[in-house]
């Protein structure tokens, strides 16, 4: 069987795996980070958004011996070693981004892809970016609205749905 090897949230990861193993199975069945949920199956529903080598991509659809190498940042390396949660978590638990949390490590981390290219996305940037995320609890508008908060724009504007 293949051995692996990255950097996950900033510590150095290895296994063995088989060739088929995706690399939310590795994140979460060899490394223990439960945080990457799986959703789908079928690279629908966004609840398994990491980044690798800084780009988000849903790791349902991606093996692990794709990522030997690479740096690999999950839900669990968003917070400050404290527990401080970042900006974007934050502002969801701010502007009540969540209900029931299924879905909440994909959005953050999308939201964290999009910040990066895009610091002051429009409601529209963000409704677009989010497209492949899916939420069967909020509707998106409080998913939007901490987003557009956590750029440190100003939301008292738009409207509560």
């Amino acid at each position: 069987m293949p051995q692996v090897k990255m950097t996950v949230n900033g510590k150095a990861a290895s296994g063995e795996v088989e060739g088929r193993t995706l690399l939310v199975q590795f994140l979460r069945e060899d490394q223990g980070l439960t945080g990457t949920h799986v959703g789908c199956d079928t690279s629908q529903c966004g609840a398994c958004v990491v980044h690798v080598n800084g780009e988000a991509v849903k790791s349902c659809t991606m093996f692990a011996v794709e990522a030997d190498g690479a740096e690999v940042a999950t839900i669990e390396g968003q917070a400050a070693p404290d527990g401080t949660l970042n900006v974007i978590q934050q502002a969801f638990q701010d502007h009540h981004g969540l209900q029931c949390g299924f879905c909440t490590p994909g959005m953050v981390m999308s939201a964290a892809a999009l910040l990066k290219d895009n610091p002051k996305p429009t409601e529209a940037d963000v409704r677009h970016y989010l497209d492949g995320n899916i939420c069967r609890c909020t509707g998106y508008h409080n998913i939007v609205k901490a987003i557009m908060a956590a750029s440190g724009q100003d939301v008292g504007a738009i409207a509560a749905e």
